[in-house]
């Protein structure tokens, strides 16, 4: 599925602002680019590419180095979570009873990949590993609400709640 890049940066100046305080103190602190990141993403709750360009300047860095870590991490999100976060385990007792065919198909009922989110901003989809709950596998959550011993014919009538 192709990556969701339609939705526009929406920072304000103050969040710049405050994101440019931060990295000001970090800029000469040794190994100052992981908590750059991670206090970027507490302003923003994500890290579009505008804010992935300022770190790179401000600390002297390139943006593939950035980019770069912002992908290898599982901590950092390059796209803005949605207002119901929808999450599936893909851990192996989810797995082997076909949480698989449940994300495929709330990907395409939602229309976005792993990672994405609405471009309503109101769903986001993400995979995840074992959440603990491998006796009610298949397991999927929205927000704080989790559905267990599910299967992809229920994912319509799910997200019909939500959808409401």
């Amino acid at each position: 599925m192709k990556k969701n890049t339609t939705i526009p940066f929406d920072g304000t100046p103050e969040q710049e602002q405050q994101l440019r305080a931060v990295l000001s103190k970090l800029k000469n602190v040794p190994g100052g680019l992981m908590p750059a990141m991670q206090q970027a993403q507490d302003i923003y709750g994500y890290l579009p590419k505008e804010v992935q360009v300022i770190i790179a300047e401000e600390l002297g860095v390139s943006l593939a180095e950035v980019y770069g870590i912002a992908t290898f991490y599982a901590q950092f999100a390059l796209y803005p979570k949605g207002q119901y976060k929808v999450a599936v385990c893909l851990g192996t007792a989810c797995y082997v009873k076909g949480s698989g065919e449940i994300f495929d198909e709330l990907s395409k009922q939602l229309n976005i990949a792993n990672g994405e989110v609405t471009p309503d901003k109101r769903f986001s989809l993400d995979a995840t590993r074992c959440i603990g709950c491998c006796g009610l596998a298949p397991v999927m959550t929205i927000n704080d609400e989790v559905y267990g011993k599910i299967t992809a014919k229920d994912v319509a009538g799910i997200l019909a709640k939500y959808q409401a």
